[in-house]
């Protein structure tokens, strides 16, 4: 099973928007596992790397608006 975060960052304007996407983005890539898939909004994980996502995400508690789903399985369409 896997987890899918779709994360969005709000800001009160655009210099405030641009320090935490920058600081977002850092963060993530230094800690980001390997095996995780990663699109513009969306990351997914193993459900044993769960409780270091929630926690980075916490971190920006405030500035990013996060959601997750558990995935049972996934089909891509051609």
């Amino acid at each position: 099973m896997e987890i899918l975060y779709f994360y969005d960052i709000k800001a009160k304007n655009k210099k405030e928007f641009n320090r935490t996407k920058r600081r977002f983005y850092y963060r993530l890539n230094q800690m980001l596992p390997k095996d995780a898939w990663r699109t513009k909004s969306t990351i997914l994980v193993q459900m044993k790397k769960e409780n270091i996502m929630d926690s980075f995400f916490r971190a920006f508690r405030g500035h990013i608006i996060v959601y997750k789903a558990n995935i049972n399985s996934i089909e891509q369409l051609e």
